[in-house]
């Protein structure tokens, strides 16, 4: 059997520095079409359907969004030729009309900005409150708190959501560096998959705690722009965006002192042993009582430590008489004070 041909190295799609052409419209397949023409000087439809790898993509719209681009010509005599423009002049060019596009797109954002600021309800030009009572721009706003803050992000965590539970842009933030603090009220603990997501975003960098409960949900962005609930019905939710002033540092020294008392989330190793306890303050018994400290409802527990309620029930009964206590506030303050926790 005669071999396969070779495609010329020119062909391959390996990556190259400055090559990526999806930022003016061309993507992947359509590049390598683009090399192929360069390379050969004159093709055809059928020699691109022949010679390029496209999985089935069609070959002559490859060729039209190359000639719409600038970048190859179609020869006058014959409808089924084409040849490459010079990629000096045709890139060139076609960089500068993306360049200008883009300008055009940047020079429209101060008239966004005002629609934008005048349905959020803004009282007073260049910053104070802002009162929004769409569940849109509240999550508008929190996403653009993420993208503007540079070295500190705190937040209280509870429902109601106005926005998916997982975020696509907290990974993007902690990868700049900036510090992540997150309080999570415990009835947030009780929808399936919530432990998997807090460990998720640990993992990333988060920090992350847990209170019994959280009188409101907050987002503030380097000590310097707060937005706060003002009204949690799910179905008419309400916020107040706050920049600056002291407002902004008493809404900080409330997260302080809520995270201060908050109870740290037990890392997935320490919850490893968790089904068979032993005798001392181990690693199963501290990941209990923060567990318990959190204020999570028992189903919840029983589900993240993987035991039954009724095996729960009598894991925090022989606990709580080994501290002598009688609940699980006593556990607790009996567990700080023999340095459990």
């Amino acid at each position: 059997m005669a071999p396969e041909p070779q495609l010329d190295p020119v062909l391959e799609p390996t990556p190259e520095p400055g090559s990526d052409f999806r930022a003016v419209g061309i993507d992947d397949d359509t590049r390598l079409v683009y090399r192929y023409v360069l390379a050969q000087g004159t093709v055809r439809v059928a020699d691109v359907a022949r010679d390029v790898p496209l999985a089935g993509t069609d070959a002559g719209a490859m060729l039209a969004r190359l000639r719409a681009a600038g970048l190859i010509n179609r020869t006058a005599g014959n409808e089924g030729e084409y040849t490459a423009v010079d990629p000096r002049v045709a890139l060139r060019a076609l960089t500068d009309r993306t360049a200008a596009r883009l300008d055009r797109v940047r020079a429209t954002i101060p008239d966004l900005a005002g629609l934008f600021e005048q349905t959020a309800d803004t009282a007073g030009p260049g910053g104070g409150v802002h009162v929004i009572d769409d569940p849109a721009l509240i999550g508008a706003w929190y996403t653009r708190l993420e993208h503007e803050v540079t070295a500190e992000f705190m937040a209280f965590d509870r429902p109601p959501y106005v926005l998916a539970s997982e975020n696509p842009v907290e990974p993007l933030v902690l990868e700049r560096g900036v510090v992540w603090r997150a309080v999570y009220a415990a009835e947030v603990l009780d929808r399936p998959g919530a432990w998997a997501e807090i460990r998720h975003a640990a993992a990333a960098g988060e920090q992350a705690r847990v209170a019994r409960s959280l009188p409101t949900k907050l987002a503030i962005a380097d000590r310097r722009t707060a937005l706060v609930s003002s009204d949690l019905d799910p179905r008419r939710p309400a916020a107040v965006v706050v920049e600056g002033g002291p407002l902004v540092d008493l809404l900080c020294a409330a997260f302080e002192a809520v995270w201060a008392d908050a109870v740290e989330i037990p890392a997935a190793d320490d919850l490893a042993g968790a089904a068979a306890p032993d005798r001392g303050p181990g690693k199963d018994d501290r990941a209990l009582l923060a567990l318990l400290a959190s204020g999570a409802k028992d189903e919840a527990i029983a589900r993240e430590l993987g035991l039954s309620e009724r095996t729960l029930r009598r894991r925090t009964t022989d606990l709580l008489r080994r501290l002598g206590a009688a609940n699980r506030f006593q556990a607790g303050v009996q567990a700080v004070r023999r340095g459990w926790l």
